[in-house]
């Protein structure tokens, strides 16, 4: 799993390295394309809501300075292109999405024909394009085209406006390249939001659930703002979904910051940190709330405040994330790793105005790019630590299992001591008690050990024992169970034998015993053993095997060793009976 873990983390760098190649290979090369801002070449005008054609004829325009006043009116922006270095014959206006009731575009020609195409919010029809744009194609004339005039009914804000002139061609190579691009960032983001909430719900980790929620909300933001939605839901294009994803950004920031708090051990974080960077991030999810659905003048000082919380919430992680990593936390520095990325790209669009690059995608693809980027970093980072945790439990759980397996097993001969014995015999009997199949328990005592140890030394004894008992190891299997129960005396249980089979199968145990070659401990000398032996149904105990079995055991030994004595019980008539071998 940590291999595995690690190829994946390989394999993803360069897999973004790639992309990144990729993207310049695939950029297009400085092309006519021109941006438009209020301002020279763009002049502006405020006008009440009217009709297009009674309007236009009674504007007047100003080409210096800022429009005011136009948030409950009409805005009207005018560009002369013979001031522009842009092909007339071959021309798209490409407008960002943003708050708005109505948006028209008129393309005046030098024979005195204007030409208008609108849409309103709700209403894109055929104009959305991929990266939350919109597209007027200006038609073609015999007639040269001298002025593009846009107006935009009760805009929210003015610097929130993006229009970029471009070719057919141009804005048809931006929108494929840019339905790639944000499919792939959606498509990773969308396998980081399930992968995630699921190691949640396996794992139990709050960081998991936050993280996951925030991927799952920066996948809603980038569905939304790309347009990917409006086939299926075209009433919310527009101010709906501008509004929707100021919301989510405003949300998954304050998830984001949870999800780097929560992630981070209360050892290497102190409490009072951990609540000042949630607040600040709970500060900006509740912003979120009147900067979605303001529309007047007040959102861009709402905006500005916005930016600055947004920072701070910023520093605040990053604090935390140095003071966790300088203490030497594991959590932090791959934290840090993977946010580094998002944060850098977010604190980089509060303070810079990219406007319509990167393919006029703007600030909103580079934070797609980045959450995509922090989500695979992060999931990897997350699969490899519970790829050791796994280790470390498999590691764990094994020596526990050796360790209890130690336990149960005699040091010397290896086979199972008291302790384990009765545990394998319970085993043994519960799976021998719903057949009414006999069960009998061997009791093996080595004739005059005293006697050896006495002679040759405990260390003959102990080889003696050893011989004994690898002798006995070849009947343990899944019917039998072999222990040494102390000293020189073992123990044989074996299911599903009774009566003439079980005589001669304890006979064949003494025989072979007998055989045993001693010769390296103790030299030609002998070594008998008396076995007794205690036969009786499945619904007998061990307890009662044992007594039965121990003094058939003493009857062996008192009929002069080296022999089998039996006992026999049965529920319906306890009794017993001796008979002893040689």
């Amino acid at each position: 799993m940590a291999w595995l873990a690690e190829c994946w983390r390989h394999f993803g760098i360069r897999l973004l390295i790639a992309a990144v190649v990729a993207c310049g290979a695939c950029s297009p090369a400085p092309s006519l394309a021109e941006t438009l801002r209020p301002g020279a070449p763009l002049c502006h005008a405020v006008s009440p809501r009217s009709s297009l054609d009674a309007a236009l004829g009674s504007l007047r325009f100003e080409c210096e300075g800022k429009p005011i006043g136009y948030q409950s009116k009409s805005l009207w922006l005018r560009a002369d292109l013979a001031r522009l270095p842009v092909d007339r014959d071959d021309l798209v206006v490409m407008v960002h999405q943003t708050r708005f009731d109505r948006l028209a575009v008129a393309f005046s020609y030098a024979d005195g024909t204007t030409e208008w195409q609108r849409v309103e919010s709700g209403a894109f029809g055929s104009n959305w394009r991929m990266g939350g744009q919109i597209a007027f194609e200006a038609p073609v004339r015999d007639t040269p085209l001298v002025a593009i005039t846009i107006r935009v009914d009760r805009l929210a804000s003015e610097p929130l406006l993006r229009i970029r002139l471009v070719s057919r061609g141009e804005a048809g190579m931006q929108s494929g390249l840019l339905s790639a691009l944000i499919g792939a960032a959606l498509t990773l983001l969308l396998i980081g939001a399930v992968y995630n909430l699921s190691l949640a719900i396996a794992v139990r980790r709050q960081f998991l659930a936050w993280h996951g929620a925030w991927a799952a909300c920066v996948l809603t933001w980038g569905v939304i703002w790309s347009q990917i939605d409006l086939p299926l839901l075209p009433g919310i294009a527009g101010t709906v979904s501008a509004q929707i994803c100021t919301l989510l950004a405003c949300l998954a920031i304050t998830m984001a910051t949870a999800s780097a708090v929560t992630s981070l051990d209360r050892t290497v974080l102190s409490r009072g940190a951990a609540k000042a960077t949630l607040a600040i991030g709970i500060v900006v999810g509740l912003l979120g709330v009147p900067a979605a659905l303001t529309r007047s003048a007040a959102i861009e000082w709402l905006g500005n405040v916005l930016a600055i919380i947004v920072l701070a919430d910023l520093a605040a992680v990053v604090a935390c994330l140095v003071r966790a990593w300088r203490r030497g936390s594991a959590e932090a520095r791959e934290l840090a790793i993977a946010w580094s990325v998002p944060m850098a790209a977010l604190a980089f669009t509060q303070v810079v105005d990219i406007g319509a690059a990167l393919w006029g995608g703007g600030s909103q693809v580079l934070v797609l790019f980045a959450a995509a980027w922090q989500t695979l970093w992060l999931s990897i980072a997350v699969t490899r630590r519970l790829a050791r945790l796994r280790i470390e439990r498999d590691r764990a759980l094994a020596g526990e299992l050796r360790a209890s397996e130690l336990a149960g097993r005699d040091p010397l001969t290896g086979l199972h001591n008291r302790r384990g014995f009765i545990d394998r015999v319970a085993a043994l009997l519960a799976v021998a008690r719903p057949e009414p199949a006999p069960v009998a328990l061997l009791l093996i005592d080595v004739d005059r050990f005293k006697s050896i140890n006495d002679t040759y030394g405990h260390e003959a004894g102990d080889l003696v024992l050893c011989t004994i008992a690898h002798r006995l190891q070849r009947w343990e299997g899944a019917a039998c169970a072999v222990g040494r129960h102390g000293g020189e005396e073992f123990a044989l249980l074996i299911c599903g034998i009774g009566g003439f089979a079980l005589a001669r199968f304890a006979d064949g145990v003494r025989l072979a015993i007998a055989a045993c070659d001693h010769h390296d401990a103790i030299g030609e000398r002998a070594v008998t053993v008396s076995i007794g032996v205690a036969e009786a149904d499945a619904k007998a105990d061990f307890q009662q095997l044992y007594r039965l079995a121990d003094e058939a055991l003493y009857a062996a030994k008192r009929a002069g060793r080296n022999r089998i004595a039996f006992r026999q019980w049965t529920a319906e008539s306890p009794r017993s009976r001796l008979v002893t071998r040689n």
